[in-house]
């Protein structure tokens, strides 16, 4: 049984959340403030946490940025209607996902159940490589780990998956499309920009200049490119 970790400071928001996941066959617990929220992520293991950006002693981004400096853990943002920048920052602080205020519980529950799926990382086929590499880049594919420049490097799923279709067709062209279905899995509800901002991240991790990319390359009109000098 999945636990989830609810931080809204509207406790009947908060209520209703756990109230439909619970029926769903999740466990869930509540924290209606930032601080106390914080305490929880640090003290007990969840599998997801859904996370207000809007919230008292301790707003959600920081919570985010905290969070992703000791864990992997799922995160969903919900964000207000017209706050466009604060779920671009989300995203790029490590977010899996959002969903924008007021939602359908119906729509919260798909994006739980698909980022649940997504987390849970299933074995690699017999028939794939157990090592993906290019340029300073070494992907364990049976360990799920990503070296660069020789140093593990802790990558979140969606990104590790970018990240190896890219390296896997290295020099090879790979529309928005493509990887919004493969990196998703189908399962992708968001905005296309979405994409970038994993992007982004990912040359944040990889490049030497991710100002100035060498490897993760885009190709405008159509999508992006893995390409190495060897």
């Amino acid at each position: 049984m999945a636990r989830i970790l609810i931080i809204e400071d509207e406790k009947p928001m908060a209520e209703a959340i756990s109230y439909t996941l619970e029926r769903e066959g999740y466990e869930t617990n509540i924290a209606t403030d930032g601080e106390s929220g914080w305490r929880l992520c640090q003290g007990d293991d969840y599998d997801l946490v859904i996370l207000d950006l809007m919230l008292p002693s301790l707003d959600g981004l920081e919570i985010l940025r905290r969070v992703r400096q000791e864990s992997d853990i799922p995160i969903l943002i919900q964000t207000a209607k017209d706050s466009e920048i604060d779920r671009v920052v989300g995203l790029e602080l490590g977010a899996d996902d959002y969903v924008t205020k007021p939602f359908n519980m119906r729509e919260l529950v798909a994006r739980v159940k698909a980022i649940l799926r997504r987390s849970t990382v299933a074995p690699a086929d017999e028939k794939e490589p157990s090592f993906v590499e290019g340029g300073d880049i070494r992907i364990d594919v049976y360990r799920h780990q990503v070296k660069i420049r020789g140093e593990a490097v802790e990558v979140p799923l969606i990104e590790y998956r970018l990240l190896k279709l890219l390296m896997k067709n290295k020099g090879k062209v790979l529309s928005r499309e493509y990887l919004l279905r493969a990196g998703w899995e189908g399962e992708f509800a968001g905005q296309t920009k979405t994409l970038d901002v994993h992007i982004r991240r990912l040359r944040e991790k990889v490049e030497v200049d991710p100002s100035n990319p060498q490897l993760i390359l885009t190709v405008r009109g159509i999508g992006y490119r893995f390409e190495t000098q060897t």
